[in-house]
C-alpha cells in the first residue's frame, strides 16, 4: 500500500486562477478561483493538488480544516520528493 503525506495548505479562494503560490514555512499556500461556498473550494483543492501530481481524486483527503483556510490533506501514492517540489513548477 502506498504510503500517506500529510501537507499542510492555506487556501486563498476566489483568487483569478488557480496557482501554487510557494511555501510558507511548512505551509504550502495555494490560490483557487472557486468561492469558499457549499465546499466549492474544497472540491476544488482536492481535484487541483490531484491534477498537479498526477494522481486520482480518492487519493486526496482533507484531514482537518474542513471549513477553515487552513488545512491538512493526506496525500496518498505522492511521492515525498514531487510534493516538496509542488512549488518549483
Amino acid at each position: 500500500m502506498a504510503e500517506a503525506q500529510i501537507i499542510k495548505v492555506r487556501v486563498i479562494p476566489n483568487s483569478s486562477q488557480n496557482k501554487i503560490i510557494g511555501w510558507e514555512e511548512d505551509v504550502l499556500k495555494i490560490k483557487l478561483q472557486a468561492p469558499p461556498i457549499d465546499g466549492k473550494a474544497n472540491e476544488a483543492l482536492i481535484k487541483f493538488v490531484a491534477d498537479t501530481l498526477g494522481l486520482p481524486k480518492s487519493a486526496v483527503t482533507i484531514k482537518s480544516g474542513q471549513t477553515s483556510r487552513r488545512k491538512a490533506l493526506e496525500v496518498i501514492g505522492g511521492d515525498a520528493r514531487q510534493i516538496a517540489a509542488l512549488a518549483a513548477d
